[in-house]
């Protein structure tokens, strides 16, 4: 048998009218015959027998009851308990988000167990009215798309985990990370590249937010320095850095990936894109912004000191590190 369930089809049920109705096949002579298990056919059997005369099971009625079933069950009440929905909407009103509430909930026995998506889909199929309590009030929730197929060259990809610990521990200058800022239109974007020991960061505009503007925009980036000060890039997962291999092969260095979802494994560069929405919010349209602000914004945050430099600022560090180096935007 598969390990994934799936739901007996119209024509298994009609096979399994003929083999246990007219061929008096046993249960589990039909469920070997189907690869089912025994208790569903037992379980289909005795839940959609229809009163014909006598109480019988036949297909299409019961492929009729599947049909509804499946209709009905999502407008049930996610939250049937009284109790549980009160819980709920004060928990709500308090500032909680559905997940603390769903793993608070345990420790009250007096209550069911709810998971954080039946309080999600209890919010919005039936007290829409709490919406304005969540974190992000989205009108209508988000679907939920497939996973893109990315280019095999991800099956090459270097761990972090694999990352050496000069690295990790910043002992050395020379290793960066880089990430994207997405504009509102979806469009263009932002690359941002982060120096991990002196926090010298590049700004640049993209056209779009694919890999191969991605790839030129860094290989231009850090092509002005000598070998020995880009020695190694660390990425995310996200489908803008499937030329890695080409920037390696330009820029001589290697490359690490954080592992999926732990994109607060290269932490200091998404330290930087914060400040970055400190000039640029959310919603902000980067195709209205020049590469002459961005060049400015960039001056700003190498000049700026920071606690982790002891109060130096970047390019101070940099210029330390790097042997008075200029660097060249």
């Amino acid at each position: 048998m598969g390990t994934q369930y799936s739901h007996l089809s119209n024509f298994e049920r009609c096979r399994l009218f003929e083999w246990y109705h007219y061929q008096k096949k046993s249960i589990r002579e039909v469920s070997r015959l189907l690869n089912r298990s025994h208790s569903t056919i037992s379980r289909e059997l005795k839940r959609n027998k229809y009163d014909y005369y006598v109480p019988t099971y036949y297909p299409h009625p019961a492929q009729m009851y599947y049909e509804v079933r499946v209709r009905e069950r999502a407008k049930r009440v996610k939250l049937k308990s009284v109790e549980a929905q009160r819980y709920v909407t004060d928990k709500l009103k308090l500032g909680w988000s559905p997940e603390i509430i769903a793993g608070r909930i345990k420790f009250d026995k007096t209550l069911p167990n709810v998971s954080h998506e039946a309080i999600y889909q209890y919010i919005y199929k039936n007290e829409p009215s709490l919406i304005v309590y969540l974190a992000r009030q989205h009108k209508k929730r988000k679907k939920k798309y497939p996973t893109r197929k990315t280019k095999t060259v991800w099956g090459q990809r270097c761990s972090i985990l694999d990352r050496p610990d000069d690295i990790n521990l910043r002992k050395n200058f020379g290793h960066w990370e880089s990430d994207s800022v997405e504009s509102s239109d979806r469009k263009c974007a932002l690359n941002v590249l982060l120096e991990r020991v002196s926090r010298v960061c590049h700004i640049t505009k993209l056209p779009s937010k694919k890999a191969l503007a991605t790839s030129n925009a860094i290989c231009k980036k850090l092509s002005i320095y000598p070998p020995s000060s880009c020695l190694s890039i660390t990425y995310d997962n996200g489908s803008e850095n499937t030329e890695f291999k080409k920037v390696e092969a330009i820029l001589k260095n290697k490359s690490y990936f954080c592992e999926p979802y732990h994109s607060w494994e290269k932490g200091a560069v998404e330290q930087i894109n914060g400040l970055i929405r400190r000039y640029y919010p959310k919603k902000t349209n980067f195709s209205k912004v020049s590469h002459q602000q961005l060049k400015k914004v960039e001056e700003q945050l190498n000049n700026r000191p920071r606690k982790c430099l002891g109060f130096k600022t970047p390019n101070e560090v940099y210029n330390e590190l790097g042997g008075a180096l200029p660097i060249r935007i």
